[in-house]
């Protein structure tokens, strides 16, 4: 996957305005937090206000230099426009906000997930989360679960190749974990704060033995 970190992004060149260039701006998705013990929750809870709050200056930068936002994409979302916005606003509220406020300057929520594959991640997860003792067991369902979130990559970057015009820009909310393989015709902007780095060490501390 071709990356432009947004912090290296200097005077745009010709070759970047040209009108059937497609463009991806992507957008990692962090853990929240809710479920640290509070004094850690406190700490962390900054550096996500700060991490959200660089993305959406970052998403700003881009574009007044690359272009407007015409389509929207989000994991987990599996619905276009009114209905789609509402499984977002149940799913996060940091980036919630930030696809409203796109949203509202003309950008389209497309459908970017199967509903199907989304449940049936969520149920392997809630099995892996049970921490079953048997060895093989254990195996099936890790590899049910990444056999899912596999399709899962495919199909986001099948609807990504499907509605994103030739001269459009898109913005994708995604894990970090993500594997999806975008066309080549699309240029991928990765948004990426420096804070992103002291919230991973933090987790790192944090998790430590």
């Amino acid at each position: 996957m071709q990356k432009k970190p947004i912090g290296k992004i200097g005077k745009p060149t010709v070759e970047q305005f040209r009108k059937d260039k497609r463009k991806l701006y992507l957008v990692l998705l962090v853990y929240p937090g809710s479920e640290l013990k509070k004094q850690s929750q406190k700490e962390y809870g900054r550096k996500i206000e700060e991490y959200w709050e660089e993305v959406k200056n970052r998403i700003q930068d881009l574009e007044a230099k690359l272009g407007k936002i015409n389509r929207v994409y989000h994991e987990m979302v599996y619905q276009e426009g009114k209905e789609g916005a509402q499984i977002l606003k149940k799913l996060s509220q940091k980036s919630y906000p930030i696809v409203q406020s796109s949203l509202k300057r003309g950008s389209l929520l497309q459908a970017t997930e199967d509903e199907e594959l989304v449940r049936q991640s969520m149920d392997w997860a809630r099995c892996l989360a049970t921490n079953p003792q048997n060895d093989q067991v254990l195996g099936k369902l890790t590899g049910f679960y990444i056999q899912t979130m596999k399709r899962r990559d495919e199909v986001i970057g099948k609807k990504i190749d499907e509605s994103l015009k030739s001269g459009e820009v898109g913005i994708l909310f995604i894990r970090e974990d993500m594997k999806v393989n975008f066309p080549s015709d699309i240029e991928i902007f990765r948004i990426y704060p420096p804070v992103l780095d002291d919230i991973h060490r933090f987790l790192n501390d944090l998790y430590a033995p």
